[in-house]
């Protein structure tokens, strides 16, 4: 009994507490440490002159790659415009020119009238106007020709 220390088990068991305590918050301090100098670390190579440089290079192949579809883009609509301007003027143009055909068929009827019966000068004036309603360039052009020869 004279060897019994009757608090030292108390007293052990509150050191290996503490211990164990102390041994968990060195660990978290070490993580957070290392978390920390990562952070750092990280930044200061985000922030240096051969990133900057990277990430500058980055930028500028991303804008000329937008460029060049931009380009590609408006090339096809200028295309597509030019298009529809060249189909305007065509029908247009189609149009003039089928209105002085028809003209000039027109005073051509009324030249051969008196040389034509009746019947023959009304057939000729109804595929006339049915050409012209139609905007038949052909067949306008096949009627002159009929014209020219029957004068």
């Amino acid at each position: 009994m004279r060897l019994a220390v009757p608090g030292l088990p108390g007293a052990l068991t509150l050191l290996g507490t503490a211990m164990l305590l102390s041994a968990f918050a060195v660990l978290i301090i070490a993580g957070l440490l290392g978390i920390f100098k990562i952070i750092i670390r990280s930044a200061l190579d985000y922030f240096s002159s051969k990133q900057r440089v990277q990430r500058r290079l980055w930028f500028v192949q991303a804008r000329q790659d937008q460029v060049k579809r931009l380009f590609y883009f408006k090339v096809r609509q200028i295309k597509y415009f030019n298009e529809l301007s060249r189909k305007r003027l065509l029908k247009l143009n189609n149009r003039k020119h089928i209105r002085s055909l028809s003209k000039a068929i027109g005073k051509d009827l009324l030249s051969i009238k008196a040389k034509l019966p009746g019947t023959t000068y009304q057939q000729l004036q109804q595929d006339h106007a049915r050409y012209r309603s139609r905007q038949d360039v052909e067949a306008l052009l096949t009627l002159q020709q009929k014209i020219s020869t029957l004068v």
